[in-house]
């Protein structure tokens, strides 16, 4: 068994998939109209784009807005997405005028930030230190 796929929800599909392309660096692997305004609409990473999909989905559902005040309220990330460098990153997202939440910290063997997708989100990136040798 594998994750295929898994989703966020966004307010808007045009401007998530801006900023999940254009200022992330994913890759669209799909993107088919469904009717009704709505897509179905993956991006990918260009690292692995026979990888993982991640669905960019409407946040119509009535359960989705209080579901994510809740998060947002408590600073809590919607996902978490690996990264070489998690400084650099955030780095290099700020130059683009990306808005975190919580700059670069360590916590054991990880380092992570979280920063606002600008579509509902809190999203977080994270490097886990290497392994001892």
């Amino acid at each position: 068994m594998r994750i295929n796929m898994t989703s966020v929800f966004v307010d808007d599909q045009e401007k998530a998939h801006h900023f999940y392309t254009d200022v992330l660096g994913f890759r669209t692997k799909h993107d088919v109209d469904m009717g009704g305004g709505a897509r179905w609409l993956t991006v990918v990473s260009p690292e692995n784009p026979g990888g993982t999909e991640l669905l960019l989905e409407p946040a119509g559902h009535p359960a989705v807005k209080p579901y994510r005040d809740a998060l947002i309220a408590d600073g809590v990330p919607l996902a978490q997405f690996a990264v070489d460098d998690v400084h650099a990153e955030y780095e290099r997202l700020t130059a683009l005028g990306v808005e975190f939440t919580q700059a670069p910290i360590e916590m054991g063997p990880v380092t992570t930030a979280v920063l606002d997708d600008t579509c509902g989100n809190l999203i977080q990136i994270a490097t886990e230190a290497p392994a001892p040798a």
